[in-house]
């Protein structure tokens, strides 16, 4: 009997060797065809707030086929549109990719930087060099866009679209295959020469067929009995502003043709200028066969005009309750029409926000809630304060990105102290009412500011680009040009908290309410698609959205 045991226990260990091997999950295929789509100034919230008024096929589908993560913060200050883009696709923050602002003040001259103008270059089929100049030069850290490049021999075909330039630059990174954007003075999207010497033969296509006019010629009303924008406030309230020629700030927008006729930038301001992205997009996929080749291609596409419409009309209206109900069908196409062309479970798509929106300051004081305008007369009266005490004018450079930037060569040539100056600023700052903390940037690291706040203005602040003083407002508190309408920049929730959902190949379904950073989705398509991380990645993989 004893002789049998070894004989019975080998065969039992091999019956479970071999039947552990052939219950190892194979690697999830890699997808054919990554689409980012990150929806401007979309606030977490829009996603159930509308969402008995969704189909199924767009943000439905995504939520229902997806991984929904629901708990996503923006991890630095601040929440403005460039510094979205570049965290989502660098998996890092301002003080390491270097992307300070949309613009940010020059430090030698005090001169603004837009932040991805470059006059070494010229724009091909644009209308302006204002409009075309343009490039990702001043992008220190490589994307997940670069990275997919590098791990193919750049093979892979990477292509960013958008209304906006920087939402179509940054996002495709240092090396794609093209980044396009709208040029408002033709209606025609364009590019520059950082990129190629011609436009290719497919834009121009696409281009010839002027899309914009067709998409605006019937105007714009809502797509539902304005009755049933229930989620929305009164269709007529004074704190939204006009559009275009309109007499009101109410539907029906009927004289949108002919002001699109005198100003293409109009339908930026429109959920037309979101189907006109996609568009586009389609056309990129058609004419550079993305998700056809050997290799993992990527789309980066910005859905702008959101953003436009919630800075105009702020997001209690229904211009954007409608603007997300027509982008919820124009999703649906979108997803159908990448079935077909790409099959559907072979590619991958990511929805997320560059930063999301206060509610509107004539919204916070008809409903009782603490607002105003931080730096209404802050800039002046600090001048003439700083005069006063200092015996020098212009001391400041200007407020931007809600800190201040200090003009350091008059300090030197003058041989003030630059310390007493910024402590004098600070105290000053800290009995205004409109503010909540005044620091000093290059001391944040030791002040007294509790957490997040500390850690998000420390991974904002980037000492070459970066203002030398931080102004924290007050909740509720917008800057003085956003009396209308609305708009974003700072580290509450509004702002802050935005969307995620991974649909497709590589990831579950499912959904989360655990704590994530928008600087963790570069990392989780690097695992994804077994790519190396962005060169100043500061995120981590999400690892419960990874499929087995």
């Amino acid at each position: 009997m004893s002789g049998k045991i070894p004989v019975l226990f080998f065969v039992f260990l091999s019956f479970f060797s071999i039947n552990a091997q052939k219950n190892q999950s194979k690697p999830a295929p890699k997808p054919k065809l990554v689409v980012g789509l990150v929806v401007d100034q979309m606030r977490w919230d829009f996603l159930y707030r509308y969402e008995s008024k969704y189909g199924n096929g767009g943000f439905k589908r995504l939520m229902r086929e997806g991984y929904n993560l629901n708990n996503v913060m923006i991890d630095y200050v601040p929440t403005v549109t460039a510094l979205g883009h570049t965290a989502i696709y660098t998996g890092s923050v301002p003080a390491i990719h270097g992307i300070a602002g949309n613009d940010w003040t020059d430090r030698k001259t005090g001169k603004n930087v837009y932040c991805t103008t470059d006059t070494e270059v010229k724009g091909i089929g644009a209308s302006s060099e204002k409009i075309g100049a343009h490039s990702p030069h001043n992008l220190w850290s490589t994307t997940i866009t670069d990275q997919l490049g590098i791990s193919t021999n750049f093979r892979s075909k990477v292509v960013g679209v958008s209304l906006k330039d920087r939402a179509s630059i940054l996002p495709a990174g240092h090396n794609p295959t093209g980044a396009f954007w709208f040029d408002e003075g033709t209606g025609h999207f364009i590019t520059s020469s950082y990129y190629m010497s011609d436009l290719p033969q497919w834009l121009k296509n696409f281009n010839a067929q002027n899309w914009g006019e067709k998409l605006v010629a019937d105007g714009w009303d809502t797509s539902l009995p304005i009755d049933r924008y229930t989620e929305s406030t009164a269709d007529d309230v004074p704190w939204e502003n006009l559009l275009g020629s309109a007499k009101t700030p109410t539907f029906p927008y009927r004289s949108l043709a002919a002001d699109y006729a005198k100003k293409k930038g109009i339908i930026r301001t429109t959920p037309f200028g979101n189907t006109l992205t996609l568009k586009v997009a389609e056309a990129a996929i058609d004419g550079y066969q993305m998700g056809k080749n050997a290799d993992t291609d990527f789309l980066a596409v910005n859905i702008a005009s959101t953003d436009y419409v919630g800075h105009s009309f702020g997001p209690n209206s229904i211009e954007v309750q409608d603007t997300y109900l027509r982008l919820d069908k124009d999703l649906e196409n979108f997803f159908i029409m990448l079935d077909k062309k790409v099959g559907k479970g072979n590619y991958l798509v990511f929805l997320s926000a560059d930063h999301g929106g206060a509610h509107s300051l004539g919204y916070m004081e008809a409903n009782k809630m603490l607002t105003g305008l931080f730096d209404d007369g802050l800039q002046k009266n600090l001048e003439e304060e700083l005069e006063a005490k200092f015996a020098h004018e212009k001391i400041i450079w200007g407020i931007d990105n809600y800190q201040i930037f200090l003009n350091r060569d008059l300090i030197e040539k003058n041989n003030l102290d630059e310390e007493d100056i910024k402590e004098f600023l600070i105290k000053r700052l800290n009995r205004d009412k409109r503010v909540l903390y005044a620091v000093d940037l290059a001391e944040v690291a030791s002040a007294a500011i509790p957490e997040p706040i500390k850690s998000r203005i420390i991974n904002g602040y980037n000492w070459q680009r970066s203002g030398d003083i931080q102004i924290i407002s007050h909740d509720g508190m917008l800057p003085n040009y956003a009396k209308k309408g609305t708009t974003h920049s700072v580290w509450n929730s509004y702002d802050s908290h935005i969307p995620l959902i991974f649909m497709g190949a590589g990831v579950k379904q499912g959904q989360s309410s655990k704590p994530y950073h928008m600087t963790d989705i570069a990392p989780t398509l690097a695992q994804i698609l077994k790519i190396e991380n962005p060169s100043g990645s500061i995120g981590q993989p999400i690892a419960e959205v990874l499929a087995d």
